[in-house]
């Protein structure tokens, strides 16, 4: 018999493209695939009811670039730049890091953000010092249970920003070994060094690596200046790089000309705007409008928990902020757009669209349920969790169609989760204090 799940009477955001939304309506998840939508759904003999009566119902939402090994080192980079970034956490800390800190790292971020609602995550490993380093990201977020992209990055070692090298060839082995099924959980993705790190001639060996092995790929662009001939998206389609596979993390410094090559190649944009807003060096600015105006949808994420918050609903709000600060009076941006960002459009820029980042039959039962005691009296679902949801209101969270919060208690083991990331924090901070 098909394993059964009703979620009854929530307030539905479907996420569709028709933005349908049910005030009180059910959602039919049967073996992890949503099989109904509507009111008053029969149930099933046997299904388990989640009484959701007083709860918005969504879609999970999607963090589309998170550098998940870097959780232990939360809040550490509060005052840092880019440059400290680079050079600390970067150039010192992570050339420390052995696999069992990858794993631990990586289990805490994943459990932390579907404590959050966040339900795909595109967990950006570049932290590929060893094979075993890229076997224990893998084997965190299987643990997690999260819905997952996993961008196979490169090797940390002292001195790799001066001597650029080839993505590591290991991931032949991750693809083929670990990682061969596309329709998994977890799946593979290349999150490739790009020009601003390597050039233009070493990325496109890494791009043809990728597109050799059929998998996404993503890539730090920073964008560069309007006048300068090597600007990131520039020198990608010169060299005929760009494509529908392609998605590109920041580039909040394009010009609106590249942003609008990039959107005809069907190119997806991944911006987190709290780090983007907030450490120097980054962009100081997050160019949501022209993003939208050149044709692209962004989507959001994290980035980096040692300076951002672990949730989407944090980025939701900066990124409206940004666009509000940057566009003329008359013309706002929706708060469903904004929701949008943290769903459809992620799911999009994850290469998922087809699984997730809706309520629709026969998408995966990927679902948030959020409590509204602190948004009432409710008038508009959309403008509310925008404006004023927070992580804390995250009641239940299925991956799957497979409860992984429920009644606001996260079922994993999560006390685990915090001292194996409290033992990684200790050692490599500690051996960083060490030296000066």
């Amino acid at each position: 018999m098909a394993a059964s799940t009703v979620i009854r009477g929530g307030w539905i955001l479907t996420m569709d493209d028709r933005g349908t939304e049910l005030p009180v309506g059910d959602l039919l998840i049967t073996d992890g695939t949503i099989t109904g939508v509507g009111p008053e759904l029969a149930v099933p003999p046997g299904a388990e009811v989640i009484d959701a009566a007083g709860l918005l119902v969504l879609p999970g939402l999607v963090d589309t670039h998170r550098h998940t090994w870097q959780t232990p080192l939360r809040h550490l980079g509060a005052s840092w730049s880019l440059n400290d970034y680079l050079q600390i956490l970067l150039g010192q800390i992570g050339a420390r890091y052995q696999p069992e800190d990858v794993y631990a790292g990586t289990l805490l971020g994943a459990l932390g953000a579907l404590d959050a609602g966040i339900t795909t995550l595109v967990d950006w490993a570049h932290i590929q010092n060893s094979p075993a380093h890229s076997d224990a990201s893998v084997a965190a977020l299987r643990d997690a249970g999260i819905r997952a992209v996993f961008g196979h990055g490169w090797s940390i070692q002292p001195g790799w920003m001066r001597d650029p090298a080839p993505h590591p060839a290991d991931i032949r082995r991750v693809r083929a070994e670990l990682l061969a099924d596309d329709d998994a959980l977890v799946t593979l993705a290349m999150a490739a060094q790009g020009p601003d790190f390597v050039g233009i001639q070493l990325t496109a060996t890494d791009f043809a690596l990728a597109r050799e092995l059929d998998i996404p790929i993503t890539s730090h662009v920073a964008g560069g200046r309007a006048d300068s001939n090597s600007r990131g998206i520039a020198a990608l389609e010169r060299a005929g790089l760009l494509g529908p596979d392609l998605t590109l993390v920041h580039v909040n410094g394009a010009p609106e000309e590249d942003l609008r090559r990039l959107a005809d190649h069907g190119g997806s944009v991944s911006i987190s705007p709290q780090i983007e807003l907030t450490m120097p060096g980054l962009g100081a600015n997050v160019a949501v409008r022209r993003m939208l105006d050149a044709g692209l949808r962004p989507s959001l994420s994290v980035d980096s928990e040692a300076a951002a918050a672990p949730d989407l609903f944090t980025q939701m709000r900066f990124a409206l902020a940004a666009h509000r600060a940057e566009t003329p009076e008359d013309d706002p941006l929706p708060a469903m757009e904004l929701l949008r960002m943290a769903t459809g459009y992620g799911a999009r820029a994850a290469g998922l669209a087809d699984r997730v980042g809706s309520l629709e039959v026969g998408k995966a039962g990927d679902v948030l349920l959020l409590r509204t005691e602190g948004l009432a009296p409710l008038r508009a679902a959309a403008a509310a969790v925008v404006l004023a949801a927070h992580p804390g209101m995250v009641d239940t969270v299925l991956v799957g169609g497979q409860l992984v919060k429920r009644a606001g208690r996260l079922l994993a083991d999560l006390d685990r989760a915090r001292e194996l990331a409290a033992a990684t924090a200790s050692r490599v901070t500690g051996a960083l204090a060490g030296t000066g």
